[in-house]
C-alpha cells in the first residue's frame, strides 16, 4: 500500500506503515524527526493521487473547541479551517483525517469516530476525532486503565497529559499505539 501522512513531522505514523511493509512518506512544513522519506513544506503544493491511503493531521490550533485563541486569530482561523477542508476534499481511495473535537460554531463536517489514547496502550485522555472515508472503525488494542494526578490546587489530570510538555509542538506529537494500530487494522485493505 502506498501511504501518505501529511501534517506530520515526528514520523510516528509513517514509520508503523513502513515497519509493517508498506511504502510511506511523511510531510509536513517542519523537518521530520525520524529519518525517512519526508517532505518539507506544504502538503497542498503536492499531487497525492498515486497513494492508496491518506492520513492527515492538519494543525488544530485554532479549530479545536479548547482553544483560547478563538477571537484573537480570524486570519489563522480561516487558514486553518481551509486546510481542514483541503484534506477532507482529497478523492484517494482511502482517507483519514485526526483532530481533537472541533469548535461547533465552525460546522466542520461530522466526525466519523471518537478514539482515545487509553483505547491504544497509553496512559493519556485525548479525545481524538476521526474523519474517514472507506475506512473501518478503529478498534481498540490495548484498553488500560488510567492514573491520574491532582494538583495542589484541586486540578485533576490524566498523568500522560500532566506530565507532557506545555507546548504545541509535544502536544501535537501523535500515540505510537494509536498509529500502530491505524497500520495494522488499514494497512490490510
Amino acid at each position: 500500500m502506498r501511504v501518505a501522512v501529511l501534517c506530520e513531522y515526528s514520523g510516528i505514523v509513517r514509520d508503523a506503515f513502513i515497519k509493517n511493509g508498506h511504502n510511506a512518506i511523511s510531510c509536513d512544513m517542519l523537518p521530520t524527526e525520524s529519518p525517512g522519506l519526508h517532505i518539507q513544506g506544504d502538503c497542498r503544493e503536492h499531487d497525492w493521487s498515486r497513494y492508496d491511503l491518506i492520513i492527515a493531521h492538519p494543525p488544530c490550533t485554532y479549530i479545536c473547541r479548547n482553544s483560547s485563541r478563538w477571537k484573537q486569530n480570524p486570519e489563522n482561523i480561516k487558514k486553518a479551517i481551509e486546510l481542514f477542508m483541503w484534506c477532507y476534499g482529497l478523492k484517494n481511495q482511502y482517507v483519514c483525517i485526526e483532530n481533537p473535537v472541533p469548535k461547533k460554531i465552525l460546522n466542520l463536517p461530522p466526525y466519523t469516530q471518537i478514539i482515545q489514547p487509553w483505547q491504544h496502550g497509553h496512559d493519556y485522555s485525548k479525545k481524538t476525532c476521526l474523519w474517514v472515508k472507506n475506512l473501518p472503525p478503529l478498534t481498540p488494542t490495548k484498553i488500560i486503565d488510567i492514573t491520574y494526578i491532582t494538583t495542589k490546587t484541586g486540578r485533576r489530570y490524566t498523568a500522560g497529559w500532566y506530565k507532557t510538555p506545555r507546548n504545541g509542538k509535544d502536544r501535537s506529537r501523535f500515540f505510537p499505539g494509536v498509529a500502530q494500530a491505524m497500520a495494522d487494522q488499514w494497512g490490510v485493505l
